[in-house]
């Protein structure tokens, strides 16, 4: 696998085991699990990630809820079908795990480069309060002709830059995960209380082909 598939898309982050690990799936006889991290932010509020570890990462059969740990690996995205529709899923797939004593303080406890193609046009709007706000959709290759597809929100002055973006363009961004949670609308009575995960951007720079 080419190094430089692997550096357009880098995470870390560090926090605090929430879950259990529950299977995933497997891959030529190599189990992935999922567990969900607790990831501080500065304002003291926290994002509630999804890790997907392999079982030779880690003993998966221990549970580990209220360790820390700090990961590294990639933001992928998979398109996941139910109700007649795909819904895009989103996680981080560990490449290194390892315990850390407690949440470093002041450190980088949630990082993401990634280094893509927009795939649709930039949605632009204003909050009832003026504040700019942009959402962007990166397409980021994979090896092997893959691509994860990544939700990206950008603010203020980079919102801006962000909205005269064309399809095709290729961007580099850093910034943070982020979880919302947000209420589905399913049926005239039904509501499903639902987490949406997107990449907060810090920095937004146009790349020459």
């Amino acid at each position: 696998m080419s190094d430089k598939i692997i550096e357009n898309n880098q995470v870390t982050i560090m926090g605090e085991v929430i879950s259990a690990f529950s299977f995933s799936h497997e891959v030529f006889g190599e189990g992935f699990y999922m567990v969900d991290v607790s990831v501080r932010r500065l304002s003291n509020s926290e994002d509630k990630i999804p890790v997907m570890i392999s079982e030779r990462l880690i003993d998966v059969s221990q549970d580990y809820t209220g360790e820390f740990i700090m990961v590294s690996g990639q933001f992928r995205s998979y398109n996941r079908h139910d109700e007649q529709k795909n819904r895009l899923v989103l996680s981080v797939f560990a490449r290194e795990v390892s315990f850390i004593e407690e949440e470093l303080d002041g450190a980088k406890t949630n990082s993401i480069l990634l280094d893509g193609y927009i795939c649709k046009l930039p949605v632009y709007r204003k909050t009832p309060l003026g504040r700019e706000i942009a959402d962007l959709l990166l397409a980021v290759n994979r090896p092997y002709g893959k691509s994860d597809y990544i939700p990206c929100i950008c603010w203020g002055r980079n919102a801006r830059f962000a909205s005269a973006f064309e399809v095709g363009e290729h961007v580099q961004i850093l910034g943070r995960i982020q979880s919302r949670e947000y209420v589905k609308k399913l049926t005239e009575t039904e509501t499903e209380k639902r987490t949406a995960y997107e990449v907060s951007v810090s920095k937004l720079e146009c790349m020459q082909d």
